[in-house]
């Protein structure tokens, strides 16, 4: 009982939902690179896109992974609003001007919030457009798969869909370069010496995982015209 009060009261504390909200995002952005270099598949032709996408639906363990990645993502949502909530309620009045100097909060860190409901919102449509969209079969000689590849294709000739695909990524690039490098300080790895170097690496994983996903599009779009 002790020991399920001394749980409550550091998940119910500003610094216990900071962490569990750490811990989420470093999760959901190492998720994001795995998923990056799947999508990455797509220049080596719809075979081996295919295949790919197929060995993962057809692993018994995939339905484990996406429970847990559909916790983890709840638990970062949930966790991140009540505690935007609690700070605004936190405040005796709003600032007639925003603080500056060292106190100042950048434009990124002020809609925070903002970008997590647009990427839910782009989560969902993802989640119904690509794993519950159409379904088309193909066949390499090993029995019938889904033919991932062809809807990937079917979808990103709309160039209305494609500006929302990029936009969205571009709103989570802004996310993920801000939420690694804070993830790591309220994790206690921050130094004054290699600050300035984990905010850089932070900026550069996120240009190169987000980048590498809106390549797709692009590269469909624009080039691979079916």
């Amino acid at each position: 009982m002790q020991n399920e009060s001394k749980h409550c009261g550091w998940i119910q504390s500003t610094i216990g939902r900071k962490q569990l909200i750490a811990l989420t995002g470093l999760g959901l952005s190492g998720f994001l690179v795995t998923h990056m270099l799947g999508n990455m598949l797509i220049f080596l032709g719809p075979q081996a896109y295919n295949e790919y996408s197929h060995a993962l639906v057809s692993n018994h363990l995939l339905i484990f992974a996406e429970i847990g990645l559909v916790l983890m993502f709840l638990a970062h949502f949930v966790f991140a609003l009540a505690l935007s909530w609690s700070n605004n309620r936190a405040r005796d009045f709003r600032y007639a001007m925003l603080p500056s100097g060292p106190k100042r909060t950048s434009w990124t860190q002020r809609t925070l919030w903002a970008q997590g409901l647009l990427i839910l919102v782009f989560v969902i449509l993802h989640l119904i457009t690509f794993k519950y969209g159409s379904e088309y079969t193909v066949n390499y000689g090993q029995g019938e798969m889904r033919d991932l590849h062809k809807l990937v294709l079917e979808v990103f000739q709309d160039p209305r869909y494609v500006a929302w695909y990029v936009v969205a990524l571009i709103v989570l690039a802004f996310h993920v370069a801000h939420g690694v490098g804070a993830s790591l300080q309220t994790l206690g790895i921050s130094h004054p010496r290699y600050a300035k170097g984990i905010k850089c690496a932070s900026l550069l994983y996120a240009v190169v995982v987000i980048g590498g996903f809106v390549s797709q599009p692009l590269y469909v779009f624009f080039i691979h015209r079916g």
